[in-house]
């Protein structure tokens, strides 16, 4: 008995050699990191296929590039591209952060204020259904074919679900938690403090992370209109000129760029609502089961 429970001590310590843990334990690895892997060997396979069949039906290079042809007219014409990711980078965070900065305050005041939502939200409604690249020409003639075109059309197309969303969660809130709190003597600052500030964040953050999406889309359709530097330029100007591995480069930069911005938004979701069902719930299927 002695043996046994010192045996058991020493694999609680040690925990167990490899053929002792349960399998759980052994699989853990794979269920941390599965999703990576498979989106890994997902992503190498489309590009073998598509090498494949580039190579094997001979398709012109301005049909359809192999991604060797990609690969080498990103890095030939690397300095050009680095340039205008430079560009449509800082209009994709000057239209998100204005977009952030503007709508979650306004949202604040239309669920504050009935009044206020009465005579303002009908227009903002209205403002979301129209077409933003029909806007663009316009903007491009008050303002001409610099940066301030660009970042108002991502601001436009970003504004409107971080609102909504933001809207939602403000009136997601307990409404017993709020009376608790009153009761307690915290005014409409400790409710919107404690009660409706953590409710809402979430649905903040869902918001958020649609329009940082949305925002490269918003970068590239106002370039497509008028501009003279961007991805969406080069995008214009490699279609003109049938240049079509310099269009799959520039998309696969856009590609990259949006995940990227998308992963850091998460991070940072991560970082400010840990406590939230939502992060428990990504983190035990990354993390995968404990035994």
């Amino acid at each position: 008995m002695t043996q046994t429970a010192t045996a058991a001590t020493s694999l609680a310590v040690d925990g167990g050699s490899p053929a002792s843990r349960p399998p759980g334990a052994r699989r853990s690895l794979w269920a941390r990191h599965s999703r990576w892997i498979i989106t890994l060997f997902v992503g190498v396979l489309v590009l073998v296929v598509w090498q494949l069949v580039a190579v094997l039906f001979d398709l012109p290079t301005y049909v359809l590039p192999t991604p060797v042809d990609a690969a080498e007219a990103l890095w030939a014409n690397r300095q050009e591209l680095w340039a205008a990711t430079l560009v449509t980078t800082g209009e994709v965070l000057a239209g998100f952060s204005i977009a952030v900065v503007v709508s979650i305050p306004v949202a604040m005041l239309l669920v504050s204020f009935r009044w206020f939502e009465t005579v303002v939200y009908p227009f903002l409604v209205l403002l979301q259904t129209v077409p933003k690249i029909a806007l663009a020409p316009l903007f491009v003639v008050w303002f001409g074919f610099g940066f301030l075109p660009k970042v108002l059309v991502t601001f436009l197309i970003c504004f409107f679900p971080i609102l909504l969303d933001t809207m939602t969660g403000l009136r997601s809130s307990n409404p017993d938690m709020a009376s608790l709190v009153r009761s307690m003597g915290g005014g409409k600052w400790s409710i919107f403090r404690k009660v409706q500030l953590p409710a809402a964040l979430p649905h903040v953050f869902a918001g958020v992370k649609v329009a940082i999406t949305l925002a490269v889309v918003g970068a590239v359709v106002g370039e497509f209109v008028g501009a003279t530097q961007g991805l969406g330029y080069l995008l214009l100007r490699a279609n003109a000129n049938l240049d079509t591995p310099v269009l799959f480069a520039a998309i696969a930069i856009l590609t990259v760029l949006g995940l990227v911005l998308y992963y850091a938004v998460s991070l940072v979701e991560r970082l400010v609502i840990p406590w939230h069902v939502s992060q428990r719930a990504e983190g035990a299927t990354t993390t995968g089961p404990a035994v």
